[in-house]
C-alpha cells in the first residue's frame, strides 16, 4: 500500500519520468516496429520521458539501428538484456 502511495506521489511530481506500470500500446510507428523485429519480438514498452521510449526485445539480434534512424528515430541507446532506449521526440504519446 505504501508503495502504491509513494509512486503515485512522484507520478504526480514528475509525470513525464515515471513510466507507466501497464504497457502502453500503440506509442511506435510501424516502421519502428519494424525495426525492432516486429511486435513479436517486443516483451515491453513503455513511455520513459515525454521524448523517450523504452522497449524490451526477445531476440536482441533483429534489432536494426539503421532502420531506427532511417524512420525518424533521433537516438537510440542500447543496454544489456535487449533493453532499448530510443528518443522518438513529442510521437511518444
Amino acid at each position: 500500500m505504501f508503495e502504491k502511495l509513494q509512486r503515485a506521489f512522484w507520478k504526480a511530481l514528475t509525470p513525464d519520468l515515471i513510466a507507466e506500470t501497464v504497457p502502453t500500446q500503440g506509442l511506435l510507428s510501424a516502421d519502428v516496429l519494424s525495426a525492432l523485429g516486429g511486435a513479436d519480438n517486443l516483451k515491453s514498452q513503455q513511455r520513459v520521458a515525454l521524448t523517450r521510449v523504452r522497449v524490451q526485445l526477445q531476440d536482441a539480434e533483429k534489432f536494426d539501428a539503421a532502420a531506427l534512424k532511417a524512420a525518424g528515430v533521433s537516438g537510440v541507446m542500447v543496454l544489456t538484456g535487449g533493453v532499448v532506449h530510443l528518443l522518438i521526440g513529442l510521437e511518444a504519446k
